[in-house]
């Protein structure tokens, strides 16, 4: 019956073409312009560690002086040194890195490359097992190159292919700013979108090319980049330095429940009244323990004119469902005699229902299709925006199911009332005038 009532809909879309043609291109605008915005809206705030972005923590203290304070105000997105590498000895969680982004000169060795600058990461040892990265040869270094300012490295698959032809590297030397390095380990494919561990080397975007121990990157000065606040009345010869009021390093840690996280809650409580009674810190406690999800929400990760043009496309989506509406309503009430003689021949109400919605439907589809093909055209238009995260505007499996699941909701909403009014035609009111 359902086939029968198909090749229904494809005759009655042959006698009224224009109609049929209006329908499905409103269906498609309303399609294209909503799932290009939701694509892009899903790319942006989608979980980039989902295996355990509950697990993982920013970490937060406020080691600020007391002028200027207000109660309530958030502390300083980073910590200084003197707290990272003092919360790093003291290991109160399963795992914790301290990291900051840096910049460094490569200079390759036996080839015809030109020396060429690449970013860098500067980090410790439990940066690699705690954000689960892939690695296709070799490990992460070990916490002695940490204590010993060791001359390691960790590259990634991209380096590796463009200085090594994608060989098995470990072992072997590179040279980054003058200085040699041995390669530990090589990265598989790790992009984590968005870049939640470090917001300030931007949102979006390739991961580093090169990590260091962040005690070797300091030891040889190498460049470092992002943000950094300085505070207090002392001048800072060097902001970089053990003691300098400065904050500069992102610190995360890995806990494995809630449980944990309420007593690392309670160190870093502690750890403030210690730092307070020694005279470095001035305000009250102001401690932050967030997840990955809780901290990309607090920093607004997602563009404020992305949130508005998903709202705007939804809205124009409505309005051409509306249009939809109008114009399945005008046809099938100039088939109103049509739909009186069936249900004179027997057709009961249910039927004539059914045989509208699946006509709606089949207008749907067909708008989907259509609307899918804008939507791709769309994302297209988004890569070739100036903006960090264009590249990462693809449809993926899961949006390409739920541009047919919006296509499907949105024609059977738009076919709901037309179908419903048809159902009602009296028959015998029908015959009568013809």
């Amino acid at each position: 019956m359902i086939a029968y009532y198909f090749r229904l809909a494809l005759r009655s879309f042959r006698r009224n073409k224009v109609l049929t043609a209006l329908m499905v291109i409103a269906i498609a605008l309303g399609i294209g312009a909503s799932m290009t915005t939701l694509t892009v809206f899903h790319v942006l705030s989608g979980d980039p560690i989902p295996q355990k972005s509950d697990r993982l923590f920013s970490v937060l203290v406020d080691p600020q002086s007391a002028l200027g304070y207000q109660p309530g105000e958030e502390p300083a997105d980073q910590l200084t040194r003197f707290d990272a590498e003092k919360l790093l000895r003291e290991k109160h969680a399963k795992r914790q890195a301290m990291m900051t982004g840096g910049g460094v000169t490569l200079e390759p060795e036996g080839s015809t490359l030109r020396p060429f600058n690449t970013d860098a990461r500067y980090t410790s040892s439990d940066f690699f097992p705690m954000f689960d990265t892939p690695f296709l040869y070799g490990q992460g270094w070990k916490e002695t190159d940490d204590d010993g300012r060791g001359r390691v490295a960790v590259i990634s698959s991209t380096l590796n292919q463009k200085l090594f032809q994608g060989a098995n590297s470990v072992g072997k030397s590179v040279r980054l700013n003058g200085n040699t390095m041995t390669v530990v380990g090589v990265l598989g494919d790790w992009h984590p979108n968005p870049h939640f561990y470090d917001l300030y080397t931007g949102r979006y975007g390739d991961s580093e090319d090169v990590y260091l121990p962040l005690s070797t990157a300091i030891e040889l000065k190498f460049d470092r980049n992002g943000s950094i606040d300085c505070f207090g009345r002392r001048n800072e010869t060097d902001p970089t330095g053990p003691n300098a009021s400065c904050t500069w390093i992102q610190y995360w840690v890995e806990l494995e429940n809630p449980g944990q996280a309420a007593e690392y809650r309670r160190y870093l409580e502690n750890y403030s009244d210690q730092q307070r009674a020694a005279g470095r810190f001035e305000r009250p406690n102001n401690v932050r323990l967030r997840n990955v999800m809780e901290w990309l929400d607090f920093k607004k990760v997602v563009p404020g004119d992305v949130r508005l043009q998903l709202w705007l496309a939804m809205g124009f989506l409505l309005v051409c469902l509306i249009n939809t509406v109008g114009l399945l309503l005008a046809k099938f009430l100039r088939r109103s005699g049509e739909i009186g003689v069936r249900r004179a021949l027997g057709a009961s109400r249910g039927q004539i229902f059914l045989q509208s919605l699946i006509e709606a439907g089949t207008v749907g589809l067909a708008g989907g299709l259509l609307g899918l093909l804008l939507a791709l055209l769309g994302l297209y238009a988004v890569r070739q925006q100036p903006v960090d995260y264009a590249k990462l505007a693809t449809l993926d499996g899961q949006m390409l199911l739920m541009t047919f699941a919006l296509t499907l909701v949105a024609s059977l909403l738009a076919g709901f009332l037309p179908a419903l009014r048809a159902m009602q035609v009296a028959p015998a009111i029908q015959l009568k005038s013809q």
